[in-house]
């Protein structure tokens, strides 16, 4: 199978978690995009979708799902999205696509965070892939580059990309992660930076189920 079927593989396999009449947290991201493909063919069966991204909210409604706003919704059962790595300890590097804040909003109110992803991102030390971090414009170069260099990092500002919450994105080359939560704690004490996307472990309930949901 290509790189491609596999994550249509495990999109349409994340299927089995949605229940009908519920609303449903979708991620961002080229697997998230075939989980929604998916999402399409339980429209009627459920009451819609809270986006992550303009990108998926656009998708979700051109397939006739209601997407809804975080703030109308009284519970979130599960929020699917893709990875970029993941490692042994289930931890791993999100937010290549540019939508890491709202992704973690919403998968931080979910019951559960169904993680799709195929084998190709499994490794063994997080890092390979460089870790973004969403920044405050102002405060890209001298609040958080710098302090990112400290932690060992290689910032790289992403040209032409402005996330929907109207942030930039430093993309921090040559890390090796040994401690995601060491590292996490140690970025969230800089000011200037609205998020990064290294997750320690699932915030509440299971992350990629590795049978069923990694090809």
């Amino acid at each position: 199978m290509t790189q491609d079927e596999l994550k249509k593989a495990v999109g349409w396999a994340a299927l089995q978690y949605v229940q009908p009449g519920t609303i449903v947290g979708v991620g961002t991201g080229s697997t998230a995009a075939h989980f929604i493909d998916a999402l399409g063919t339980m429209k009627g069966q459920i009451e819609g979708a809270v986006s992550s991204s303009d990108a998926s909210t656009e998708k979700l409604k051109s397939l006739g799902i209601t997407v809804f706003d975080l703030n109308e919704v009284d519970r979130l059962g599960i929020y699917v999205d893709g990875a970029d790595e993941i490692n042994g300890h289930m931890q791993m590097i999100k937010g290549g696509g540019a939508a890491l804040t709202r992704e973690k909003i919403i998968a931080s109110v979910a019951d559960k965070f169904i993680c799709i992803a195929d084998a190709s991102k499994q490794v063994d030390i997080l890092g390979k892939f460089p870790l973004p971090v969403e920044v405050i414009p102002m405060a890209r170069s001298a609040a958080v580059a710098r302090e990112l260099v400290k932690l060992g990092g290689r910032p790289e500002y992403r040209q032409g990309v402005v996330t929907d919450n109207g942030n930039v994105i430093l993309d921090v080359h040559g890390l090796e992660i040994l401690d995601a939560i060491a590292l996490r704690k140690r970025h969230q004490r800089h000011s200037g930076r609205g998020n990064s996307r290294v997750i320690r472990q699932p915030w509440r309930g299971c992350c990629a189920d590795r049978q069923r949901l990694m090809a």
